[in-house]
């Protein structure tokens, strides 16, 4: 074996490379010193093999690099702050923060000097935990090290804090330096718009002297999170303006902001943006393809795009599942849900709903009432209070209007807005004026903003030529100041599409 060199150590690119060079440190008797060198960057070249795994890493391969490190860095007769930051570096990668903070402990109690680096990995444990008063105490004492004079460390303070949702902090620590760079301003600005302060959020954007990817990408993703399409889609335009490329964050959060304005001109910009850029289609992004194209009405653009997706995750199954399930297509649900369980995909919440959305919407009750028997005790997931909503709605207006009361009432919570609803909406169709009533009564309680169950009880009142109850119902409605009556209306949307 060619002599050891710090250059052969970072060139390894699997764990059996680094046992070889271990095992011949030993066999030709390296003194201290030396191995303690060699030690510490095999120690971190198992950092890169954690930070970047290939395909075929599983978690049984990171506990083998885990073992072996921790093996190693124990090994060592006396460990120095770079080997420390290293093993505290591992446990965060893995998220593991206790490991990590004990680590750390045993650094101080040994009364070796942190670094520049250690507070970084330290404070990306405690964010992982999370602690807001460790948070306040390694804040100070990487004062107490004159250690927050680093961009880095100052910079991971600003991102746990916001992560903590201790903004107020972090906008004063933010404000005190003066040695802010665009990473400070874009962990500010994070913390900001997961409070949902969009619109400071978006102050301290326009403020910042220089803006990257992910600058943009924050503050679109924020909007399309709160709803707020429009400016989601506006603000993206700016950024492709400026020449500004996206990342595939970016891409998804614009993609949703799409879905739910119906924009299917934009979102199809987009996703000409991707092809004509080649842009690796991850699963995320086609969770969000998919996403657009079926709650525009394209279902068979979204089962293209689901279909060419090579890594299919459970939220990617989900997106066309729901997406079928929207538009009534029962018998696709179903068979999209067999593939789905058939592929070794382990189904949630969301699936199941999406299932059971898509049998209620196309009548399909016997196969909705085995999939709901079955949710936990074949797939393992609890059933819900917006599943039984939904069983509540497709049996009420299949007509089994009993078998709609004993359900909800064997619930533990009486049954909610949704399940008492979905009752109420049956009723209307059958004409069950009597269970009207209760379940109207139900929904009263439960929400008493709610004016639509006023204008429902009156519609079965006037089917049923009730009309002293009619005029009742709607002195209620109007002796009732909280509830707020809906009013319908509809969308058009104008292009210069010639």
């Amino acid at each position: 074996m060619p002599p050891i060199t710090l250059e052969i150590i970072n060139q390894c690119k699997s764990i059996s490379q680094l046992h070889q060079i271990h095992a011949h440190t030993i066999t030709i008797g390296l003194l201290p010193p030396h191995a303690l060198l060699i030690f510490n960057n095999i120690l971190s070249t198992l950092t890169t093999l954690l930070s970047y795994p290939t395909t075929t890493a599983t978690h049984s391969s990171n506990s083998i690099i885990t073992y072996y490190a921790i093996s190693l860095f124990h090994s060592l007769p006396k460990p120095n702050t770079f080997s420390f930051n290293t093993l505290i570096r591992i446990h965060t990668l893995l998220l593991s923060p206790l490991p990590a903070l004990r680590l750390f402990s045993t650094l101080r109690r040994l009364s070796l000097p942190p670094n520049f680096h250690t507070f970084p990995f330290v404070l990306k444990a405690c964010a992982q935990l999370p602690s807001f008063s460790l948070a306040q105490s390694l804040h100070s004492q990487s004062l107490k090290f004159g250690l927050l004079s680093d961009l880095f460390a100052f910079n991971s303070l600003i991102r746990v804090y916001s992560i903590l949702d201790r903004v107020n902090d972090a906008q004063k620590l933010f404000y005190e330096s003066s040695h802010r760079d665009v990473v400070s301003y874009n962990a500010f600005i994070d913390g900001l718009v997961k409070t949902r302060q969009i619109s400071r959020a978006r102050q301290l954007f326009d403020e910042m002297p220089v803006r990257d990817k992910i600058s943009w990408g924050t503050m679109i993703a924020g909007y399309s999170h709160l709803k707020l399409s429009d400016q989601a889609i506006e603000l993206f335009n700016e950024m492709m303006g400026l020449e500004v490329k996206p990342d595939n964050i970016t891409l998804v959060a614009v993609l949703s902001a799409c879905a739910q304005l119906g924009e299917l001109k934009q979102g199809s910009i987009v996703h000409d943006y991707i092809k004509r850029n080649r842009i690796r289609v991850d699963s995320y992004l086609a969770t969000g393809l998919v996403d657009l194209y079926a709650k525009c009405g394209c279902v068979e653009a979204a089962r293209d795009v689901f279909e060419s997706c090579k890594v299919k995750e459970v939220f990617t199954w989900n997106a066309m599942l729901v997406g079928f399930a929207i538009h009534g297509e029962g018998s696709m649900v179903l068979e999209y849900f067999s593939r789905m369980v058939a592929e070794g995909v382990k189904p949630d919440g969301v699936s199941l709903l999406g299932v059971l959305v898509g049998c209620s919407h196309a009548g399909l009750v016997r196969e909705a009432l085995k999939v709901f028997q079955e949710m936990e005790t074949v797939y393992g997931v609890a059933r819900e209070e917006k599943h039984y909503g939904c069983m509540a709605d497709m049996l009420a207006r299949a007509g089994l209007i009993e078998e709609t009361v004993e359900m909800i009432r064997g619930l533990p919570s009486g049954g909610d807005v949704n399940a008492w609803g979905g009752l109420l909406g049956g009723c209307r169709i059958h004409g069950n004026v009597e269970v009207a009533k209760k379940a109207a009564k139900q929904v009263m309680e439960i929400k008493p903003e709610d004016g639509g169950v006023y204008s429902v009880l009156a519609n079965i009142y006037a089917h049923n030529e009730q009309w002293d109850d009619l005029v009742k119902i709607r002195r209620s409605l109007s002796a009732n100041k909280r509830a707020k009556k809906i009013t319908g209306c509809s969308l058009i949307r104008l292009t210069d599409d010639t």
